[in-house]
């Protein structure tokens, strides 16, 4: 799998101000989430969670080859077999989940699997992540702006609020793509900002620069 843009604004975005013991990341693929994390952060319980055999395998390998392996973790399991068996609960939990549930399949049906909602709904996500949270807990998130309505209605009947929301799109003439959302159990000022990645190809714009700029080895 691939990097991708959505995971590596997310880990940059996600506020660390809480100062959180403990973190985890809810499908983590290659765990660059929880890597970043890791570069951010002092927690020094840092738990990821993947279902895909080959993925869980590129996460650990991942962890080990990192500077941080003595605080990284990653289980091998479904996220409803992990909320109904670990009694922790974490700071802070963070999520890339997949989506393209709209219009988008692929012939590779692993690729998919990554990529597509119903590998992961969003109310099942919101259920597990309201048992797994603790009460002054922080969850963040990065969705599809079509959707955003839609998930912040599931997360109220749970108790999570909006805390802030960045809005993103690709380049100054495209339309909003990515919603960035942060949630607590505490009804905050909710902040909302926008983000654009670039100009023009390749041609990223200060903002974009600013927040990525320590997680690339050329930018």
């Amino acid at each position: 799998m691939k990097i991708g843009t959505d995971a590596v604004l997310l880990g940059a975005w996600t506020s660390l101000k809480n100062q959180p013991f403990s973190i985890l990341d809810i499908g983590a693929g290659t765990g660059i989430l929880s890597l970043m994390l890791a570069q951010r952060s002092a927690a020094e319980v840092i738990d990821a969670l993947e279902i895909d055999d080959l993925a869980y395998e590129q996460c650990v390998d991942n962890f080990e080859q990192s500077p941080w392996g003595d605080r990284l973790f990653c289980y091998h399991a479904s996220l409803e077999e992990f909320a109904n068996e670990i009694d922790d609960q974490y700071d802070l939990i963070i999520c890339n989940p997949p989506f393209f549930a709209e219009d988008y399949k692929t012939k590779n049906s692993q690729r998919d699997l990554a990529r597509f909602q119903e590998a992961m709904p969003f109310e099942h996500l919101l259920e597990s992540v309201s048992k797994l949270l603790n009460k002054n807990g922080v969850f963040a998130v990065v969705i599809p702006y079509n959707q955003e309505s839609y998930f912040i209605s599931i997360a109220s009947k749970l108790g999570l609020f909006v805390n802030k929301i960045l809005h993103v799109k690709g380049n100054p003439s495209s339309e909003i793509k990515r919603s960035l959302i942060e949630f607590s159990y505490d009804e905050q000022n909710n902040i909302k900002e926008d983000l654009t990645i670039e100009f023009d190809r390749h041609q990223y714009t200060p903002e974009y620069i600013n927040l990525t700029k320590e997680f690339y080895l050329k930018m």
